[in-house]
Parts: C-alpha cells; structure tokens; sequence
C-alpha cells in the first residue's frame, strides 16, 4: 500500500511539475508586447457587431442537455442489453446438451462458470431476471419519455421560434401595425 501511494504522489509531481515548467519557459520565450489590435475582441476573425451583452436564448442549452440525456441512455442501455441477452440465452438453454458459443459465454458471464449445466431452476431463475431487466428498461425509458413529454408541452423544444418573429407577435397583440415597421435582421443585434 505505501508502495502505491508513493507511486500516486510521483505521478502527481511529476505532472504538475511537467505543466509548470512548460507554463514557465512559455512566460519567458512568448512575445509580450500588447497593442490595441491585440486587445480587440473578435469572434471567428469577424469585426463584432452590436453589443456583447445580449440575452442568450437558453432554450439552446435545453438542447444541449436532451443530446446528454440521450448519451447517458445510450451508456445505460448497453450494460442492460448485454445482461439481458445473456440471461436469454441461458433462459433457453439447449435441447440437445451441446453448448453453443453464446451459452459458453452466458454461463462464464452470469453463472461464473463456463462448464455449469443449465437446469431448469436456472433457466426459470434466468427467465425471471430477464423480465426484471425489461421491466426495469421499461421504467427508466418511460421516465425518460414523461421527462421529455413535460419540456414539449412547456415549450422548451421550440427553440427555432426567431426574434423577429416573437416582435411581430407582440406589436400585433399591442394593437401596432406591423406593416410600417423595418425589418431587421435576426441575431445582428443592436
């Protein structure tokens, strides 16, 4: 164990003394000479346009957060399929005693051991957890749906809605004519 932790705090000097001295010979070789050009800020090589301080729609982030919902389902759902497939495929055993490459597997999986005879309390016990696991895919898919079904019905996926178009409805609502005003472009600020 002192071994180890030994072990652990080398690899920690070692990396944070790695970063150090690169950090240090990039103060030290990297021209500092600061102008205004230098200073500007600048997004994608392009002159900014309107003000930096606009609100930022964060029903894109909602979107970001469903696309790391789905990954982390995507994580969840392979542990349970190879369970599931396994207990399958002990649950159905062999008729004719000879093993395939898949029970072989199934066995060394669940069972432990490769060599074990599925009996038919095994393959009852087998069926049964592999129900469990549908079920329990069930539940967490569905969970997932309500989850999803609640954002749609609140409008947190119709991020496509524009500015523009928010302003027309509005001045429409006020009673303004819509007609007279300017059109202006979406995202250009002002």
């Amino acid at each position: 164990m002192p071994v180890l932790v030994g072990y652990l705090l080398l690899f920690v000097v070692v990396g944070v003394g790695f970063i150090l001295i690169h950090l240090l010979i990039g103060k030290l070789i990297r021209p500092s000479r600061m102008d205004a050009e230098k200073a500007a800020i600048y997004e994608c090589g392009e002159p900014t346009v309107g003000s930096s301080w606009v609100q930022f729609d964060l029903r894109y982030y909602v979107v970001a957060l469903l696309f790391v919902i789905f990954d982390v389902e995507v994580a969840f759902f392979f542990p349970w399929a190879v369970v599931f497939g396994h207990t399958n495929t002990i649950a159905r055993g062999q008729p004719d005693g000879k093993d395939t490459a898949a029970l072989t597997l199934a066995k060394e999986e669940l069972l432990g051991n490769a060599k074990a005879d599925v009996t038919p309390e095994t393959a009852r016990a087998a069926k049964q957890f592999g129900l469990l696991a549908f079920v329990d895919i069930v539940v967490f898919f569905g969970v997932l749906l309500v989850g999803f079904a609640y954002l749609w019905r609140r409008g947190d996926l119709t991020w496509v809605r524009s500015t523009a178009a928010e302003r027309l409805a509005e001045s429409a609502e006020n009673g303004a004519s819509a007609q007279g005003r300017a059109r202006t472009l979406v995202g250009a600020g002002s």
